[in-house]
């Protein structure tokens, strides 16, 4: 009897150390490190142009997973489908502004010319922006002349201070009062800093987005402005995510507005 009570303190400690044993080692597995999260060279806002001609390339868009501004122009046969469409996939929309440029070739109806007296201007203005839904912003549509107009610009500033929308200018003239104008009206401004798809090359357009990078990397942000072309968002969606695994972020315009 004594010896079965030994036998069985015996096995006893046994199993107590064994256990002792088994969770000593369960807590000094190796543990899992963490993946270290990729520091942030730079925030990008890609801007694509030129929607409502056509719906030919939402089903492109949508395989673009990263944050897109879409500038829609008004008036025409698709605008208010387009922009309806593309607020409701999750994309900023702004309205893309037809203003007056230097070159009169393909004007889009509505333009708003320097000609025009102030009533004319902010009435244009309304009309486009009630036919654009769900607005974050203005842009201009060509405009080379027009955004020089200090008096056409401020009128359109005014408006827009008074629904509290932004203006990113695209920045088709050197000349340009928008940035000093919007600095002392207090408006919300952005400027474009690379336009992406001059030709519709695939190399050039990547190559576009790189010197985009680059600018992001040495100051921070960086806006680029496509169009909606099958080729420039064919290659966006190569690219973009490239860009996020080496650190850059792609955020929507109003986030690097100023």
């Amino acid at each position: 009897m004594k010896r079965q009570k030994k036998v069985i303190l015996i096995l006893s400690i046994v199993v107590v150390i064994e256990t002792i044993f088994i969770v000593y080692l369960w807590l000094s597995r190796p543990k899992k490190i963490p993946p270290i999260p990729v520091a942030i060279k730079g925030k990008i806002a890609i801007v694509i142009d030129d929607w409502g001609y056509n719906l030919n390339n939402l089903a492109v868009l949508d395989q673009i997973k990263y944050s897109l501004t879409v500038s829609v122009l008004p008036n025409l046969t698709y605008s208010k489908v387009v922009a309806k469409e593309l607020y409701g996939r999750g994309r900023q929309i702004i309205l893309h502004l037809p203003l007056e440029p230097y070159e009169k070739f393909r004007l889009e109806q509505n333009t708003i010319m320097t000609s025009m007296d102030d009533a004319n201007i902010i009435n244009t203005l309304r009309h486009d922006l009630a036919s654009i839904a769900n607005s974050s912003g203005v842009s201009n549509h060509m405009g080379s002349k027009a955004t020089e107009d200090s008096r056409v610009m401020r009128i359109i500033f005014k408006e827009l201070k008074n629904r509290n929308l932004y203006f990113l200018d695209s920045f088709v003239s050197a000349e340009s009062t928008c940035f000093d104008l919007a600095y002392k009206m207090r408006l919300g401004f952005a400027k474009r800093d690379v336009f992406l798809d001059n030709t519709e090359e695939p190399a050039y357009i990547r190559g576009q987005i790189y010197k985009l990078k680059t600018r992001a990397r040495v100051y921070g942000q960086a806006i680029g402005i496509g169009h909606d072309r099958k080729t420039t968002l064919g290659v966006l969606k190569e690219v973009m995510p490239e860009l996020e695994k080496e650190g850059y972020r792609f955020v929507f315009v109003s986030e690097l507005v100023k």
